[in-house]
C-alpha cells in the first residue's frame, strides 16, 4: 500500500523535506493523529491513509482501505471516531471525509 507523503512524515515529523509537513503545522498535527488512530483501524483489517489537508477550509481527506471499504460502520467510525478525535486535537479541522465517498452517488445499485 502506498502512503501519502504527509502520512509517512508523521512518523518522522522532525525531518523537513519538500513533501514533509513543517513540524507544528496543521498538516503535521493531522498526520500525527492519523498515525495514532491507524493501529486501531488496522486491528480490524482496515487501514486509513491521509490524502489531503485543506488548511483554508479545515477539511481533512483520508482514504479508508481494506475491510473498511465494505464495512457498513466505516462512515460512523470516520465521523464519530476519527473526526471527533481530529477536531479535539487539531485546531482548525472542521471535517474529515473519506476520499472514496467524494464521488457522486445517485442512489442506484450500479456506479461507474
Amino acid at each position: 500500500m502506498k502512503e501519502s507523503p504527509v502520512a509517512a512524515a508523521a512518523e518522522t515529523a522532525t525531518v523537513s523535506t519538500p513533501d514533509a509537513p513543517i513540524p507544528g503545522s496543521m498538516e503535521a498535527e493531522v498526520a500525527k493523529v492519523i498515525a495514532a488512530v491507524r493501529p486501531a483501524v488496522q486491528a480490524d483489517r482496515g487501514d486509513i491513509v491521509l490524502r489531503d489537508v485543506d488548511t483554508k477550509t479545515g477539511v481533512v481527506t483520508v482514504e479508508l482501505q481494506g475491510a473498511c471499504t465494505s464495512c457498513p460502520a466505516s462512515s460512523q467510525t470516520l465521523k464519530a471516531g476519527v473526526e471527533r478525535i481530529m477536531k479535539d486535537r487539531v485546531p482548525g479541522v472542521t471535517e474529515v471525509v473519506n476520499e472514496g465517498q467524494l464521488y457522486y452517488d445517485d442512489g442506484t445499485a450500479v456506479t461507474l
